[in-house]
């Protein structure tokens, strides 16, 4: 589990097979590496892979072909481009995003950023197994990076986030051109409330009168929300 706050940045080395070794320049990279140990997970662009060797300057993992396929990892190697690198959240440490799982649930493409006083507008397309998840005001994982959702137009599934200047200058957002597609991880809050109300359905057990496809006042009402 991690919570979308960016350590440093690295890049990704193919080393034949299936295996990765994802290293930094970044003087932020002892973040990363200071207690790093074989088995520990980092969120690599927001994907969880396993440490299986630490090295001087970065660790070896591995990236199977079904994690390649469905996020944008390989992309991001081929171009040698920055990854997003955070290591696992340490119980009693501070939560300073959201709960992040490190399991992409699709991938998403950037359609503008523009600058403005205080922060970059950031516009993004989702594909349809997120859509879902996108809550105006609700949380999302973009490459790994805890942001807030400000708006949301479900009928051509784009959203739109603001990034602070320190984020910005901070993570690989700030290589984004428009068109380049990105790993998208909608809130696991989401994603429970969900397998609840379908798991009634499935089960017959959504009370008479509530309506199936929506949280209600009626429908709190009967569960006990008063």
């Amino acid at each position: 589990m991690f919570t979308g706050i960016i350590q440093a940045l690295g890049t990704m080395r193919p080393l034949g097979g299936d295996s990765w070794q994802i290293s930094s320049p970044d003087s932020s990279w002892s973040a990363i590496t200071q207690d790093l140990a074989h088995g520990d997970s980092v969120a690599v662009d927001g994907v969880c892979l396993t440490v299986e060797d630490v090295i001087a300057g970065g660790f070896i993992a591995t990236a199977s072909p079904e994690t390649l396929r469905r996020t944008i990892l390989s992309e991001v190697a081929n171009q040698q481009r920055y990854v997003n690198l955070e290591t696992s959240l340490r119980v009693g440490s501070k939560v300073g995003g959201h709960f992040v799982m490190g399991h992409v649930d699709g991938i998403g493409k950037l359609i503008s950023a523009e600058q403005t006083a205080t922060s970059w507008e950031m516009t993004f397309e989702a594909v349809s197994t997120i859509e879902r998840y996108i809550v105006p005001k609700g949380s999302i994982a973009i490459n790994g990076i805890s942001l807030t959702v400000a708006e949301y137009e479900p009928e051509i599934c784009q959203f739109k986030v603001a990034v602070i200047p320190v984020t910005y200058a901070e993570t690989n957002l700030r290589d984004l051109i428009p068109g380049s597609l990105v790993n998208l991880e909608g809130d696991i809050l989401g994603k429970y409330v969900e397998k609840f109300i379908y798991f009634g359905k499935e089960n017959n057990s959504v009370p008479s009168g509530s309506t199936q496809n929506e949280i209600t006042p009626t429908f709190l009402a009967q569960h006990g929300y008063l």
